[in-house]
This record gives C-alpha cells, structure tokens and sequence, in this order.
C-alpha cells in the first residue's frame, strides 16, 4: 500500500535544493546515530545539482561521508568523462569536500568500460542486490517519468532490479535504470521538482490521475513518500490537497 504524499512547497529552487540538502543531511546522522551505513540513491538534474553544491559548501558536517553508500537511480550509457552522466558531475563536487570513501561509491559502468549495455545493467543489479536504500532521491520529468523509466516505455514492464533501456523518447537513448520494485521498497521516496513546466507532471504524480498513472504516481516509500516541489511545480495541486507552505 503506498504511503501517503508528504508535499512541501518552497518559494524558489534554491529554497527546495537548501531543503533537500538539509533534510538529507539530517536523515543521514540520524541513521549513522543508531549504528547503520546509510544508503542513499541519487538523481541528477537542477535542484538535485544544486543541493550537492551545497552538501559540498557546509562539508561533512555531522555526518560521516566516509561511511555512506551512494547509488544512483539511472545512468546515461556514454562515456566516462561525457557531461550527459549524472555521476562524474556530482562526484566531482562532493568527492573532496566531503571526503567521500570509493569503495561506498557505486556508480554504473560508462559505454567504455568494456561492456553492453545489457552487461552493464546486470553489473549494477548484482552490486546492488538486496539493498534497500534509506532515502531514494527522484527527479520528475514534464511527461511525468522517474529515473530512466518513461510513460507507455516497455522498461516499466522489464523485471529485475537495474534494467538496459533502449529507444529512451529523451536523449541520449541508451540508457541504465532501476526499476519501480526497487524504488518502492526504499524506506523514503523523496521527489525533488521545480519549474512550471513540471506543474502537470506534479499534478499527475500526487494525484494519480489519468487511465494511465505515470511512473511517478507508481513510486513511493515504505516509510514516507516526500515532495519537495516550488511554487511553480505545485501551481496545478487542487486546494484541498494537504500541504505545507514554506
């Protein structure tokens, strides 16, 4: 049964990036207080890029990078080095600052690694295995799709844990994704959305509506469900939607 949708509305990208830094922040010591490694999935894109910027500028702070595994959602399958992959950005601005540890760094594999698309997806699901990530941070795209996992795509139907994707509808094609049963059994699914061209996708994502709910509407977490979304993100939520104003 989903958990229901926790949303908070901020005045601006920056205040949802200073929101989601914090949070993740918190979330993290707190885990590391009662003895775990925490284990955070990633995204890519502007609010996520810019909360990492800030991870980078508070630096470890009372939380022990060194023993935090991150992960990430979906990969773009091109080169290392290229600037379409999430990874090598983020890692570039958190790596130093934070002092992150490599062997709690699992990134998935570039097209010049030496394997397939198919042999890199399969590489990234035996790493993962069992894993079940604390907080799973989500990007929504403006047709509504998380991770690498697109509207009417057959990857929202391909089983296992981190998928090949094939004929992306958004470039570059190729592409390495997990998939919503590994998504849905983190303990928080956080959302991080801004812009009004994302407002229709918010709308469908809380609400589920449509005849066919979009893959956002299809993820959540065991624990909590959290949208982190600006103003203009929640301009198309109905006023009877619970929500926070901040």
């Amino acid at each position: 049964m989903p958990t229901p949708s926790e949303i908070y509305v901020y005045d601006g990208a920056d205040a949802v990036a200073e929101a989601l830094a914090s949070r993740l922040t918190a979330v993290l010591a707190d885990v590391q207080a009662r003895g775990g490694t925490p284990q955070v999935c990633l995204t890519g894109g502007r609010i996520a890029t810019k909360a990492y910027e800030r991870l980078a500028a508070d630096g470890p702070g009372d939380v022990d990078w060194t023993h935090v595994d991150l992960w990430w959602g979906d990969e773009r399958f091109v080169p290392a080095g290229d600037g379409d992959r999430n990874a090598d950005a983020t890692l570039d601005t958190l790596r130093a600052p934070l002092r992150l540890d490599e062997a709690h760094v699992h990134v998935m594999a570039p097209s010049d690694a030496g394997m397939d698309l198919d042999a890199a997806a399969a590489a990234y699901a035996d790493e993962l295995g069992d894993t079940i990530f604390d907080v799973c941070l989500l990007g929504v795209g403006p047709d509504g799709h998380v991770a690498s996992l697109f509207p009417g795509h057959p990857s929202l139907e391909t089983p296992g844990s981190a998928i090949a994707v094939r004929n992306s509808p958004k470039p570059p094609p190729d592409r390495i994704s997990l998939t919503l049963p590994v998504i849905d059994r983190s303990r928080q699914v956080w959302f991080v959305v801004s812009g009004s061209d994302k407002a229709d996708a918010v709308l469908q994502g809380v609400l589920g509506t449509g005849p066919d709910p979009v893959p956002a509407a299809l993820a959540s977490g065991v624990d909590a469900t959290v949208w982190l979304v600006d103003r203009d993100a929640a301009a198309q939520l109905p006023d009877d939607v619970a929500r926070m104003e901040l």
